[in-house]
C-alpha cells in the first residue's frame, strides 16, 4: 500500500518535474530558440485542458450512471474543431489582429471597446468556473482519500488547501511573466502538453489492465458490457443533442479554452493539425471508459464510488504503481485546467475591474510618473490568487457534497451564454453592444434562477417551495419548469430557456438600438477580418502629446519595449531620432499594442484620457453609406478612405510631380519634334533649290549637295520610324520575328551599329565568357534596345574617359543584361520619368526627340522581359531582363 508520505513524495517530484518543464521552456524561448515550442502538435496537445478531472474521473461515473451519454461530452468539440474548422480560423485571425486576451476582451472589442461587456461576460466567467475549480480541487482530494484506508491525514479541506496553493504558486510564477497577453505563455503551455500525455498514457494503462488483467480479453470484456445495464441502455435522444451542443458552445466560450484555443495560438497550421488530432485524443481518451465502469460495477463493493474506479481498481487488485500512474493522470487533469483557467480569469478581472477602476480612482494616471506595468502585474497575480481562494471557498463551503457532481454541466451552461453574443458579433455587423448585454443579461439571470441556485439543493440557497410552487405561488415560474414546461429534464430546461431568451434579446436589442461609429467600424474588422486591414481610425491628430504617450507606454511595456516602439514609429514617419507625431494610425496602432497587455477597452481609455477623448464623428458617412448601400460600408471603398492620409498625400504629391514634369517634357518633347523635323526639312528644300536653280554647278558640288540632301532624308526617315515604332509597340500591332540566337552575337551587332554612329569614343568592357547564352527572341528588336542603351552613354556619360560595361547574370528564370557607365548618372528627380515618352535626361545633350527608353521599354516589355534604371551605382545603370523560353515572350 502507497503511503500518504510517498504520495505526497510522488505528487511533489510531479509537479517539480513540470516546474523543469516549464522553465527551460521559457528559457529557450527567450533566447530565440524555442522554434519546437509552436510546434502544432505541442498547441494540439494543450487542447487537453478540456479533458479535466471531472473527464478523467467523472466520465467512467458517467458511463456507470448513464450509459455512453459522456460520449456527447466529447463529441461537441470534435464536431467544432471537424465541421467548423474555418470559424475557428477566423476567432483566430480576430485574436492576432485585435491582440485578444480573453472571451471578455472578445465581446468587450467587437461591442465598441465598452468596458461594462467586459465586466459583465468576467462576473460570468468567475462565477462560472469558480465551482468547476472547486470540482477539481474536489477530485484531488478524493484520489488522495482513496490512497488514505486508515492512515492519518491532515484532512479533505486541508489536502485541498494545499494543492490550491500550489498550484497559485505555479501559475503565478510562470503564468504572469509576461505582460503582454498576446505573447505565447510557452512554459504553462508546455507544461500542459506534458501533462496531457501523462493522464491520456495513465487511462490507456488502466484501461488496458482491466481488458486484459482482469477482464481476461477483448471478447471478454465486450461480453461483460452486454451482459450488464450498459447493454441495454436507450438513448435519449433530448438529452444527447443538448449535452452535444452545449459542449461545443463550452469549447468556444470556456475561459480557459479561449485561452489555449485562440490567444496561444501561434499560426493557422497549429489549428489544422488541431482540427484531426484533438479529435483523435479524445477518442483515445474515451477508448475504455465503459470497460473501466462495467469491470468495476462488477468487481469493486457495492456503493463503491464510481468516479473513482480509474483509481480504486488497481488498488483493489495490489496494483499499487498502476494506482500511482492514475492518480498522477487525474492530478494532471486538475492541474492543468486550474492552471489556464486562473490564467485566463485574472487576465479578465485585471483587464476589466481592476485597471478601469484604478484609472477612475486616478484620473489623468496615464501621463504622470509611475508603474502601470506593476500594478498589472500585481492584480494578475493577486487575481490568480483569489480565484483559486474562491475554488477552494466553494469547495468547503459546500462540504465536497454531491452539488458538485453536476456542476461541470452547470458550469457548461453558465459559460454558453457568451456563445450569442460572440457568434454574432463576428457574423453580424448588425449586432450592437445594448443587443450583446441584454442578451448577456437575460441569459445568465435565468442560468441563475433554473440551474445553478437550483444545483445547490432544495432549501440551500432558494426556498424549497419556490422549487415545487414557483416564488409567491406562480406555478409558471418554477425554476425547473419555466412557463408551465414541466417534465424536461432539468438541464435540458435551463440550456433550452436560457439560450433561446439570450438570443432573442440579443437579437432583440441590437434590431432596437444603434450602434455608435466605433461599434460599426470594430463590427467590420470582425466581421470582415479576411479583409481588413485598415485601422478604426478614432482618434483625432494633434489632441495628444507624444511624450506623455511614451511615458504612458513605458510604465504599460516597459522602457525598453516602449522606446523601440516609439523609434520604429519615428523611422516609418521619416523623423529620424526624434519622437513621432502622434498620427491617428500611430495613435491606434499604440492602442493595439497596449491592448495585449490591458485589454482593448482599457487601453482606449487610457489613451482617451490623454488624447482628451476626442473621436472622429462617423455619424454623416454612417447615415450616407446606409441610405446608400449597406453592404458596401466596409468594402473596398470605405477601406481606401479610412487608408493613411499622410501616405495617401504623399503618393499624391508624388503623382502630381511626376505629371508636371512630364507635361514640362511633353512641351519641350513636341518643340524638339517641330526642331527635328523642320532642320532636315529646311535642309531638304534648300539644298533641292539650288540643285533646282543653279546653273554651272560642278560635278563635286552637286554631288555634296546630293549627299547632304541624303542624309537629312535619313535623319528624318529615322525620327519617323521612331514615331512610329512607338505607335505601334504602345497598340500592341507588332509581330515578333522570334528566333533562336547566342547573346554574345546579338551584343556584337549592337556594338558595331552603335560604334558606327559615333559611339567610338566610348570604351566598352565585356565578360564574352558569361554571354555564351542561347535564347529565343526577335533578334532585331532586341539589338535595337541594345544600340539605344550603349548610345545613350555615349551621348550622356560625361565622364572624361567614358567606360561602358555590359554584364550578363543567368538564372533559372531568365538572364539580365547591365550596362553601367562611369558617368554622374540619371539624377533622382528624373528616374521615374526616363522611360515616359517625353522625357529626356538632359536638353543640352539631346541629339534626338528622347524617343530611345520609350521604344526600349515597350520592346522589352513585348518580349516578356523588363527594363529598369538601378540606382547607386555610381553612373547611369540600367539593366534588362530577358526569359530564355518563347513561351514567355508576348505574343
Amino acid at each position: 500500500m502507497t503511503t500518504l508520505n510517498a504520495l505526497a513524495a510522488i505528487a511533489i517530484a510531479y509537479v517539480a518535474l513540470l516546474f523543469a518543464v516549464a522553465f527551460f521552456a521559457e528559457r529557450a524561448a527567450r533566447r530565440g530558440r524555442g522554434a519546437w515550442l509552436q510546434a502544432p502538435i505541442v498547441y494540439t496537445l494543450s487542447l487537453s485542458i478540456y479533458c479535466t478531472a471531472w473527464t478523467f474521473y467523472g466520465a467512467v461515473g458517467s458511463a456507470a450512471r448513464d450509459g455512453f451519454e459522456y460520449l456527447a461530452i466529447y463529441l461537441g468539440p470534435s464536431l467544432v474543431l471537424v465541421g467548423w474548422w474555418w470559424g475557428l480560423r477566423k476567432l483566430v485571425r480576430i485574436g492576432r489582429s485585435q491582440r485578444i486576451t480573453s472571451v471578455a476582451d472578445l465581446i468587450s472589442s467587437r461591442y465598441g471597446k465598452s468596458n461594462l461587456l467586459g465586466v459583465g461576460v468576467t462576473l460570468l466567467a468567475v462565477i462560472g468556473t469558480t465551482p468547476y475549480i472547486a470540482l477539481q480541487l474536489q477530485s484531488v482530494t478524493l484520489s488522495v482519500e482513496a490512497f488514505q484506508r486508515g492512515n492519518e491525514g491532515g484532512g479533505p479541506q486541508l489536502t485541498a488547501l494545499w494543492v490550491a496553493a500550489g498550484l497559485a504558486v505555479f501559475t503565478v510564477i510562470f503564468g504572469t511573466r509576461n505582460l503582454d497577453a498576446n505573447e505565447r505563455h510557452h512554459g504553462v503551455v508546455m507544461a500542459i502538453a506534458v501533462e496531457a500525455v501523462v493522464k491520456l498514457a495513465a487511462l490507456l494503462a488502466v484501461g488496458a489492465f482491466v481488458v486484459w488483467g482482469i477482464s481476461g480479453g477483448v471478447s471478454e470484456t465486450l461480453a461483460r458490457i452486454d451482459a450488464s445495464r450498459l447493454g441495454e441502455w436507450q438513448v435519449n435522444s433530448g438529452r444527447w443533442v443538448g449535452i452535444t451542443m452545449l459542449s461545443a458552445a463550452a469549447f468556444l466560450c470556456l475561459p480557459r479554452m479561449f485561452q489555449v484555443l485562440v490567444v496561444e495560438s501561434d499560426s493557422e497550421s497549429q489549428l489544422a493539425m488541431a482540427s484531426w488530432a484533438f479529435p483523435l485524443y479524445l477518442m483515445l481518451m474515451s477508448l475504455f471508459i465503459v470497460p473501466i465502469a462495467v469491470v468495476g460495477l462488477e468487481v469493486l463493493p457495492a456503493g463503491s464510488n464510481p468516479d473513482l474506479f480509474v483509481l480504486t481498481l488497481p488498488l483493489s487488485q495490489g496494483h499499487n504503481g498502476l494506482a500511482v500512474l492514475s492518480f498522477l493522470g487525474g492530478f494532471s487533469s486538475a492541474t492543468s485546467m486550474v492552471i489556464v483557467a486562473a490564467i485566463a480569469l485574472s487576465t479578465m478581472v485585471s483587464n476589466h475591474i481592476v485597471m478601469p477602476i484604478w484609472l477612475r480612482v486616478r484620473r489623468g494616471a496615464a501621463s504622470v510618473s509611475g508603474d502601470v506595468r506593476q500594478v498589472v502585474l500585481l492584480s494578475r497575480r493577486l487575481s490568480i490568487a483569489g480565484v483559486l481562494a474562491l475554488g477552494y471557498l466553494y469547495y468547503a463551503l459546500s462540504g465536497g457534497g454531491s452539488a458538485l457532481a453536476v456542476i461541470g454541466l452547470v458550469s457548461f451552461t453558465g459559460v454558453a451564454q457568451v456563445l450569442p453574443a460572440m457568434l454574432g458579433g463576428i457574423f453580424w455587423r448588425g449586432a450592437t453592444r445594448m443587443g450583446a448585454l441584454a442578451g448577456l443579461t437575460v441569459g445568465f439571470s435565468v442560468w441563475l434562477y433554473t440551474l445553478y441556485i437550483p444545483s445547490f439543493g432544495s432549501g440551500t440557497v432558494m426556498p424549497a417551495a419556490w422549487l415545487s410552487n414557483g416564488p409567491l405561488g406562480i406555478v409558471w415560474l418554477r425554476p425547473e419548469a419555466l412557463f408551465g414546461f414541466d417534465g424536461m429534464d432539468p438541464l435540458l430546461h435551463a440550456v433550452f430557456w436560457s439560450l433561446l431568451l439570450n438570443t432573442v434579446a440579443f437579437f432583440g436589442g441590437s434590431l432596437a438600438s444603434f450602434p455608435s461609429p466605433l461599434e460599426r467600424l470594430q463590427g467590420a474588422q470582425f466581421v470582415n477580418i479576411s479583409q481588413a486591414r485598415g485601422s478604426t481610425r478614432s482618434w483625432l491628430q494633434g489632441t495628444a502629446q507624444t511624450e506623455d504617450l511614451m511615458v504612458m507606454a513605458q510604465r504599460i511595456l516597459g522602457a525598453t519595449e516602449a522606446r523601440a516602439l516609439f523609434r520604429r514609429e519615428a523611422v516609418r514617419q521619416g523623423q529620424g531620432d526624434a519622437l513621432p507625431e502622434p498620427t491617428p494610425d500611430f495613435l491606434e496602432s499604440l492602442e493595439r499594442r497596449l491592448a495585449g497587455s490591458v485589454g482593448a477597452a482599457t487601453a482606449h481609455a487610457m489613451i482617451g484620457q490623454i488624447a482628451g477623448g476626442s473621436v472622429v464623428s462617423v455619424q454623416d458617412l454612417m447615415a450616407v453609406a446606409d441610405e446608400t448601400a449597406q453592404m458596401m460600408e466596409y468594402s473596398a471603398r470605405l477601406e481606401a478612405q479610412s487608408a493613411e492620409l499622410s501616405r495617401t498625400a504623399a503618393e499624391l504629391r508624388k503623382a502630381n510631380d511626376k505629371l508636371t514634369r512630364l507635361s514640362v517634357q511633353k512641351d519641350g518633347f513636341l518643340a524638339q519634334i517641330s526642331h527635328e523635323l523642320r532642320t532636315p526639312m529646311t535642309s531638304i528644300r534648300a539644298f533641292s533649290e539650288i540643285l533646282r536653280d543653279t546653273e554651272g554647278l560642278t560635278e563635286t558640288e552637286k554631288t555634296r549637295y546630293a549627299t547632304v540632301i541624303h542624309d537629312e532624308a535619313i535623319r528624318l526617315t529615322r525620327l519617323l520610324d521612331d514615331l512610329l515604332d512607338l505607335s505601334v509597340l504602345e497598340n500592341g500591332q507588332v509581330s515578333l520575328n522570334l528566333a533562336e540566337r547566342r547573346l554574345e552575337e546579338v551584343l556584337d551587332r549592337a556594338v558595331s551599329a552603335a560604334s558606327a554612329e559615333g559611339s567610338a569614343g566610348l570604351r566598352i568592357e565585356r565578360q564574352r565568357g558569361q554571354e555564351q547564352v542561347w535564347l529565343t527572341t526577335d533578334v532585331e528588336r532586341l539589338t535595337q534596345v541594345f544600340i539605344n542603351l550603349i548610345t545613350n552613354a555615349r551621348k550622356y556619360c560625361d565622364a572624361p574617359e567614358p567606360v561602358l560595361q555590359i554584364a550578363v547574370h543567368s538564372s533559372p528564370e531568365g538572364l539580365s543584361v547591365d550596362f553601367i557607365d562611369n558617368g554622374s548618372g540619371v539624377s533622382l528627380e528624373a528616374q521615374d520619368v526616363i522611360f515616359e515618352k517625353f522625357a529626356r535626361v538632359s536638353d543640352q545633350k539631346a541629339g534626338g526627340a528622347g524617343l530611345g527608353l520609350a521604344i526600349s521599354r515597350q520592346i522589352v516589355t513585348r518580349l516578356g522581359g523588363e527594363i529598369a534604371y538601378l540606382p547607386d551605382r555610381g553612373g547611369a545603370a540600367f539593366r534588362v531582363t530577358m526569359p530564355y523560353a518563347p513561351a514567355l515572350a508576348a505574343q
